[in-house]
């Protein structure tokens, strides 16, 4: 059997990369805010989702949008490179006060990237030591909002099962702005 090549992946425009880092973002603010109303103790307990507890969960797309826009879609993936900021505690924040400063740093490095985007700027390869195959930084675009996307999810139900609404994700509310009712 003829093997079937792979179909090529879709570019998003520098605007539509700007939109989706911005509704990341806002989400993840939304969440965060909804986490840290909850006692500590409660936003640390583990409960068996993928990071174990809702704050941990947080740090890690936190850890992945690090990654991927201070590093990996700026062709800055080499392993002695990564090996340092994986190595650095402030990544593993413990309490909000290390959240906050740890937060602010990787929304910074995300808008700074998100402000250099250019069309040549999205079909750049780029290179992903852990993952074979060929991509560019539109790629690291959608990869971090589906990663997040799925993380936030498992707070979603973590948060279900504790009777708490979580906050709203919805695309067309929070990026797209709420639609005008007729009449």
């Amino acid at each position: 059997m003829a093997r079937v090549p792979p179909r090529p992946a879709p570019v998003l425009s520098p605007a539509q990369a700007r939109e989706l880092l911005e509704y990341d973002a806002r989400v993840f603010r939304r969440f965060v805010r909804r986490v840290r109303r909850l006692p500590l103790r409660a936003a640390r307990r583990h409960r068996e989702i993928g990071h174990q507890s809702l704050f941990d969960t947080l740090v890690h797309i936190l850890n992945v949008h690090e990654v991927w826009f201070g590093y990996i879609a700026l062709g800055r993936a080499s392993d002695p490179e990564l090996e340092a900021l994986f190595a650095d505690r402030r990544r593993r924040p413990r309490d909000w006060r290390g959240f906050g400063r740890y937060d602010r740093r990787v929304w910074a490095t995300v808008d700074a990237f998100r402000r250099r985007l250019t069309a040549r700027e999205m079909t750049r390869p780029i290179h992903v030591f852990w993952m074979p195959g060929r991509y560019v930084v539109s790629d690291a675009v959608l990869q971090a909002t589906f990663e997040q996307a799925h993380h936030l999810g498992e707070i979603i139900g973590a948060l279900w099962q504790d009777d708490i609404e979580p906050p709203e994700m919805t695309w067309i509310r929070l990026a797209r702005g709420r639609p005008r009712r007729r009449g």
